[in-house]
């Protein structure tokens, strides 16, 4: 089985996905209107992350993560910019 991640904005879950990549991409749905990931991220009392699981299966039994990867504001940037008409 593969690993499966969850994207966490202002401490709720916003997106999933296979790989970081894709779940990065998940932020798109909470980008700031002006754009500035910068301000945004440091807006939030919880910064963002990515809860990494061992696969889809124990993500859906609500197993512990096995790691919470921190976020930043570049990431979300770098990935954003990969979708089709970013």
């Amino acid at each position: 089985m593969s690993e499966f991640f969850e994207a966490i904005w202002n401490g709720q879950g916003i997106g999933d996905g296979a790989d970081l990549e894709e779940v990065l991409q998940a932020y798109v749905l909470v980008k700031p209107e002006d754009g500035d990931w910068i301000a945004a991220c440091a807006a939030h009392a919880s910064q963002p992350y990515v809860e990494r699981f061992a696969s889809f299966d124990a993500y859906l039994d609500n197993a512990d993560p096995l790691e919470r990867i921190p976020v930043s504001a570049q990431m979300i940037s770098d990935a954003i910019s990969l979708l089709p008409g970013s």
